[in-house]
Formats: C-alpha cells, structure tokens, sequence
C-alpha cells in the first residue's frame, strides 16, 4: 500500500469516529469519574475550631459544611475524634444545621459516605439528593458517637444534596448538639467538555476531509499527464 493509500484510510478512520461520537452524543457529556473526598489536603484548623470548606472543593459547592482537624482538636474525647476515618480531618455541618453540597452546570453520583455523630448517640441524618430542585432520593440513617459507619448511597444523576441531622441522646462529652461528623466522601463526577472541544474535533475532521478531496483531486490530475 502506498503512503497516500496509508493516509486516505487514516483520514478516513479518524472522520469516521469524530463523525460517529458527535451524533451518538459521546461528545455531550464526559465519563464519570470516581472521587474520594478526605478533606485531609486542606489545611489544619486551630485547636478551638474549624474552617469552612471552600467553594469548588472536588469540584463540588459546600454550604454550612465545615471542616475539623481532629488530631488537634480541644475537645476529646468526641465523635470528630472517633468518627475519622482518614486523619487529620473530617468535615461537619456547622451549629448542627441543614448543610447541602451540590455541582455547576452538571450532576453527580453520590456513592458512599462514612458518617458519625459528634455529641449525640441514635442521631438521625435525613439525606436527600436533587436534580432541578425535585427530590429524586430521600434516606434517613441512625449513627452514634463512637465509631464511624459507612453508607452506600448511590444516589444518581443530582445536582445537589442535603444533610438534615435531628434526635438523639447526649453521649456525655464536652459538647453537645447535632453535628454531624462525614469523611471519605465518594462521588462520580459527570463533565460537560467545553464547547471548544467539541469545536475543535469538529475542525479537525473538516480538515481531514478538506485534505482527503484535496488528495483525490491531486491523483485524478496525475493520472490524466
């Protein structure tokens, strides 16, 4: 096979595959891609307090979540201490409120979670997932202080999600209230590429074929001397 024979199949297996990609819609939407979240790569809170966990952590939105350096913390014993998972930090929903975590311009599945009570034993944890503000998932959990539990969620394709913690019986420590202790926080991403991207494969293959007729009007012309 001759190098223009060896470019032609090329071109054409490339235009092919671009062409194929954009009309099954591969192009639309990325792969998930799977998390864990410790938080342990933010820096170490003070021995009194936490740190809010910033915007676009993960690539995610935290509102009233918090996050605690527990190796360091005042108060021990507690269930930010017994409740870690991967050290030195665990988040927490601050005052024991509703806290949410949610995405920009796409969704998520929302796996798994370990989850523990900070002050009080039997606290029940509503959490729910959202996709254009409807509740596709509501799940209520009991967890105590002592040790952390794992729960697999599998919440997908939301947008948004909500911990609600209420009830439980003083453990005796230091502290009290409903917050609640998260760590290892697993999701799938799901991205949109950006409209360059699909603009630039698209040109790519404008190119190929532009170059392809090119390469058969430049044969049928030698053919013809």
């Amino acid at each position: 096979m001759t190098i223009l024979a060896v470019r032609k199949e090329l071109l054409k297996v490339c235009s092919i595959a671009v062409f194929t990609a954009v009309a099954t819609g591969t192009l639309g939407t990325g792969e998930a891609q799977g998390l864990v979240l410790t938080f342990d790569d933010l820096d170490a809170t003070s021995q009194f307090d936490g740190n809010e966990i910033p915007n676009g952590y993960g690539g995610l939105n935290w509102d009233n979540f918090y996050y605690l350096t527990t190796p360091t913390y005042q108060i021990n014993p507690s269930g930010y201490t017994f409740g870690t998972v991967s050290s030195p930090n665990v988040a927490y929903n601050l005052f024991g409120d509703p806290a949410t975590v949610s995405i920009d311009g796409g969704q998520f599945d929302f796996n798994s979670a370990y989850l523990t009570a900070a002050w009080s034993n039997g606290l029940d944890i509503l959490v729910e997932g959202f996709s254009d503000g409807i509740t596709k998932y509501a799940t209520i959990v009991t967890v105590d202080t002592t040790s952390p539990t794992q729960f697999n969620f599998d919440f997908l394709d939301i947008d948004s999600l909500k911990f609600t913690s209420s009830g439980g019986i003083n453990a005796g420590y230091e502290g009290s209230g409903t917050q609640i202790v998260l760590d290892n926080f697993t999701y799938n991403s799901k991205t949109v590429p950006e409209p360059t991207t699909i603009l630039g494969l698209l040109t790519v293959t404008s190119f190929g074929i532009a170059l392809s007729r090119k390469q058969k009007w430049q044969q049928k012309a030698t053919s013809k001397v």
